[in-house]
């Protein structure tokens, strides 16, 4: 792929040219900023950037800027303030700017190529709207790629801009809709280095799994299991209780070829003894996310107005805006509250009733933080009665299952509980999960589900595990210190700027803002097979530099450790080669190639 279009992030070799090409095009050519004397033009934001390059072998084609919202200024605050542009304060948008080309290669397809370089950079990183300033004379094709006008334009020396935005999911769309034949096309030429996927996914919402990519979708390879380790999904470390395996060897046959109790009766009753709630208070799923869909599909519409916690799962924000297309609103945790929810600042944001929904992942996934149930207890009481709240307990019994609000949804109308089944009781192959509302909420969704929603063997396992809460209690226990156990380990390695510990089954850790970015640490602990989630594409809080790690046995935590440290010694090292001086006599700096 010698003469293929490499598109990449710019090395340090880079610079020197990105900064004397911007001062031929913007200070000689368009006469935006007077001329150096140095014959180059850097500006306050150079450092906080990022620049991507195109370049066809030695010879560089153009470059972009990005502003990531986390640098927390953007170019455009030269021109507008946030009054003027409250996009800009309201909705933590990636900033395209400085879209350059060489003279000599304009009318080729290298300005597009970067543009969509841009966006799928900025969706990597969980990147929900941009900003951008674009050229008038050039206006058309930035419409072509679906930006829109704001109905500013700035003056900028002797060039008018117009000032631009779009969401991610849209301008994703529109350029698949209108370009994607051709972006195939050009796939087969390019020399694609950035640490994000060339495509979107088709439909759905992103999650872990990705090691079923090693181990192989068809069921062909199984034997793979035993050498990836699958720390990139939040399954249980620990097999179901003895009696639930006994249960379901004692005759595998007749479990796969028997229709199962059609509303599954017995599991609602053995789910209302165990948590001593009312039956009629309860509906069950084929998981939570089958009750999201279903639940959500009946009360949202697109006129619904919801509060998501940012970050949180990303299944909620999947179905409110993606498929139903919900105005969706987020209560943003900060990294440096230690990724708390303030009951105080939730309180403040649903005080006034303009939401239809509020969804709150307790213990939250990924941050893996807890609310207590009496705090958000009051902020739910206080509420106006036109909101519902969705409370998420996947996670729970890692805290104390005495926590749940699953009484006070059997008897409020505007609260429903979800529990998953799955992941604390390690069935999630089996897919089995209830819901608790008041009578009349549960009743309704009951009439929408399907008969047969959880199949025999779930149901046999889930009844059966339900029974041995003493075996799941231990397991709960042994979890937070593996927990404990690995993070410590993590800690310990020369690399990471912090390791959470979090409440649940996982931890995350967070690479230095000047070191790798998750993605890379990703692939590189891949070559090791294990699998770690990056949390990058959940949300911008991220910052690009945050994986996820699941808690498994002593054996794997070992392995996952290893890995790590593996993988940040070859991405030092790789880092070290880049950053070394240029080879004497290759045109265009860089290693030889």
């Amino acid at each position: 792929m010698d003469h293929a279009v490499q598109l990449r992030t710019a090395t340090p070799s880079d610079h020197d040219w990105i900064h004397e090409l911007r001062h031929r095009v913007y200070a000689e050519e368009l006469g935006q900023h007077p001329a150096h004397p140095s014959g180059r033009l850097s500006d306050g934001l150079d450092g906080d950037n990022v620049y991507l390059v195109a370049a066809r072998g030695d010879t560089r084609l153009g470059f972009v800027s990005l502003t990531p919202p986390w640098v927390g200024r953007y170019a455009l605050d030269k021109y507008l303030t946030r009054e003027e542009l409250p996009v800009l304060s309201e909705e933590s948008p990636f900033e395209i700017r400085i879209l350059t080309v060489e003279e000599r290669w304009r009318s080729t397809a290298a300005a597009p190529l970067l543009m969509y370089a841009a966006l799928r950079w900025i969706a990597a990183r969980g990147g929900r709207r941009v900003v951008a300033m674009g050229r008038t004379e050039l206006l058309d094709m930035y419409l072509a790629a679906g930006l829109r006008p704001v109905g500013r334009t700035v003056r900028s020396g002797a060039v008018s801009f117009e000032v631009l935005t779009g969401s991610v999911a849209e301008l994703t769309r529109t350029v698949q809709e209108r370009h994607g034949r051709t972006l195939e096309r050009l796939r087969e030429g390019l020399d694609w280095r950035l640490d994000a996927e060339f495509a979107p996914r088709a439909d759905g919402c992103e999650h872990g799994g990705a090691f079923f990519s090693a181990i192989g979708t068809d069921f062909r390879t199984l034997a793979r299991r035993h050498q990836v380790l699958a720390a990139d999904v939040l399954d249980a470390w620990f097999p179901p209780s003895p009696e639930v395996r006994a249960v379901l060897a004692e005759d595998p046959g007749w479990a796969a070829r028997t229709s199962p109790p059609t509303g599954a009766e017995g599991l609602l009753a053995e789910i209302a003894r165990a948590r001593a709630l009312p039956v009629e208070s309860l509906a069950v799923g084929a998981g939570s996310s089958d009750l999201i869909f279903r639940a959500f599909g009946r009360w949202l519409t697109p006129g619904s107005r919801v509060l998501l916690l940012d970050p949180s799962y990303g299944e909620y924000a999947h179905v409110t805006e993606r498929v139903i297309g919900c105005r969706v609103d987020r209560l943003r945790l900060r990294r440096e509250d230690g990724w708390l929810l303030d009951p105080a600042r939730l309180a403040a944001a649903t005080a006034d009733g303009r939401y239809d929904l509020v969804v709150v992942v307790n213990p939250n996934n990924p941050t893996g933080r807890h609310a207590p149930a009496d705090a958000l207890r009051a902020v739910i009481e206080a509420s106006p009665a036109r909101t519902r709240w969705w409370i998420d307990e996947a996670y729970l019994g890692y805290v104390d299952p005495a926590e749940s609000l699953a009484g006070l949804a059997a008897v409020d109308p505007r609260v429903v509980v979800c529990t998953s089944l799955s992941k604390m009781y390690a069935l999630s192959g089996m897919r089995a999960a209830y819901l608790v509302a008041d009578p009349e909420t549960a009743g309704e969704l009951r009439r929408w589900t399907p008969p047969w929603p959880v199949s025999l063997p779930a149901q046999m396992a889930a009844v059966t595990a339900l029974r041995d809460p003493a075996y799941y209690a231990e397991r709960w226990a042994r979890t937070g210190e593996l927990r404990r156990g690995l993070a410590a380990e993590l800690a310990a390695l020369d690399g990471f700027s912090s390791v959470d510990a979090g409440l649940a089954n996982f931890l995350t850790v967070t690479l230095p803002p000047d070191g790798p970015s998750a993605a890379r640490l990703v692939r590189e602990c891949r070559r090791h097979d294990v699998y770690l989630r990056d949390l990058s594409p959940m949300s911008p809080a991220f910052e690009g530099r945050t994986v996820r790690v699941a808690v498994r046995d002593t054996a794997e935590n070992a392995r996952i450790v290893a890995a790590c440290r593996n993988a940040l010694d070859a991405l030092r090292a790789e880092a070290s080669a880049l950053s070394a001086p240029d080879p004497v006599g290759v045109p265009g700096g860089g290693v030889a190639r």
